[in-house]
């Protein structure tokens, strides 16, 4: 087909509404047109309240989130401040008799006892570690020392690692043994 035939074709079929479109149109009065338009108003009204409504949720659910965030420790640290006016005891104590070393050491294991017993209530406990093998996901190796145990096993802790639950707050920092230097 040539340019021109198209051209002619392409004109023909301007302004022929296809006769699927025409038998879909619809023909509204002009109080059901109205209605139509208020209808229409109504839902989008809803619309913006509810989304509104969505928002000021989210924002009020991040409140209260950072609310909980804010003061999750408040139980803990009220705890924590008993042990501390125990500790100013001892000390006290300690101060104004200054002989009684006995004393100072009762003292203090007690405030100790306290504070095992603050963690264990937490879900916090201590990171076993001499005797085991090392595990980098709970133990850093401070130093390693040749030894007749078998090398990667942990043979001193340097100092206390702790997990909350599951997860480590803090590593084990450990001393490691290595193979012994072969005799020559």
């Amino acid at each position: 087909m040539s340019e021109h035939e198209e051209q002619e074709k392409q004109e023909e079929h301007e302004g022929v509404v296809p006769e699927e479109i025409v038998a879909d149109t619809i023909t509204l009065s002009a109080v059901d047109h109205e209605k139509l338009v208020r209808e229409l108003a109504e839902s989008k009204d809803k619309y913006v309240r509810l989304v509104a409504e969505f928002d000021n949720a989210r924002k009020r659910s991040d409140r209260e989130r950072s609310e909980f965030v804010k003061y999750a420790n408040e139980g803990l640290i009220s705890d924590f401040l008993t042990i501390m006016d125990d500790l100013d005891r001892v000390v006290i104590a300690a101060n104004a008799n200054h002989q009684d070393y006995q004393s100072f050491l009762k003292g203090v294991e007690m405030v100790m006892a306290k504070i095992h017993e603050l963690l264990r209530k937490n879900n916090v406990k201590p990171i076993e570690a001499v005797g085991k093998k090392f595990d980098p996901h709970n133990h850093e190796i401070l130093m390693q020392e040749p030894s007749d145990q078998e090398e990667g096993t942990v043979i001193e802790e340097l100092q206390k690692g702790y997990l909350l639950g599951e997860r480590v707050v803090r590593t084990s920092k450990v001393k490691v043994a290595v193979k012994l230097p072969e005799a020559v």
